[in-house]
């Protein structure tokens, strides 16, 4: 009977003792609540507790990554898109994130699935498939201003990936090959039109002397002959030429 006795409160004096004192990981963060008011947040290592009066609430302080759920939306041009993201943010006001949110990751996650629903209906698809970097920022921003008054910074969100229909892949891929095409025909064109004018220039430059155009027709027959040892060209002087060109202009 007596030990019976002794051992309830010796059994009451070890639990009041294990309860007077806690210790964090240097990532945690402790949010003691006395007779239910707040106190200091207890940074990492031991910390004493009044038995039976605080109560702690750990906060891990460490960045938290999660992938968002696939969500179907539809862009601000009408397109139907499917889209994810990864996020990556973290507590830094942990009575904040114990006082004023339940389930503070479960609000963030939430909160960023809608982010993600609005940032893509307020884009274009061109803008989501060529500048994503703009879509990230607004994202962001957006979830920036639903979190921190929670007690939660946003760290990065970025889109991961997006699948559009497959008429529209194929509508984006005749666009890309027409694009191509047209660059192509233009070059082609520029091309044409600086050899011509390169040719307009030796015509002038050729036919303002005398002894140009022969000089030429003399390195033709020379690379021909060096080519071509069977070939027999027959040439007139340019002198004949100027002649009957003379005459042709008189006859006139």
């Amino acid at each position: 009977m007596m030990l019976g006795l002794l051992a309830i409160p010796l059994i009451f004096l070890l639990t009041a003792a294990l309860k007077t004192f806690g210790i964090n990981q240097e990532y945690e963060r402790a949010v003691v609540f006395r007779l239910g008011r707040v106190t200091e947040p207890k940074g990492p290592g031991w910390y004493w507790l009044i038995p039976f009066v605080d109560r702690a609430v750990r906060i891990d302080t460490r960045t938290v990554t999660i992938a968002l759920e696939t969500q179907e939306t539809v862009t601000r041009d009408g397109v139907a898109v499917r889209v994810n993201a990864v996020l990556w943010f973290r507590a830094v006001n942990p009575v904040r994130v114990v006082t004023v949110v339940e389930t503070w990751q479960r609000a963030v996650l939430q909160a960023a699935e809608t982010g993600l629903r609005d940032a893509i209906g307020q884009s274009d698809l061109d803008q989501l498939l060529k500048d994503r970097a703009v879509i990230n920022q607004r994202l962001m921003g957006m979830l920036t201003r639903a979190v921190e008054q929670w007690g939660v910074a946003v760290d990065a969100v970025e889109l991961k990936d997006l699948d559009i229909p497959e008429t529209m892949q194929r509508a984006i891929g005749r666009e890309a090959e027409a694009v191509r095409e047209k660059r192509a025909r233009i070059i082609k064109a520029e091309g044409e039109q600086e050899a011509a004018q390169k040719l307009a220039d030796a015509a002038a430059t050729i036919g303002g002397s005398s002894g140009a155009l022969e000089l030429r027709r003399l390195q033709t027959l020379s690379e021909i002959g060096a080519e071509h040892n069977s070939t027999v060209i027959a040439m007139l002087p340019v002198e004949l030429l100027e002649v009957a060109r003379t005459l042709a202009g008189k006859k006139e």
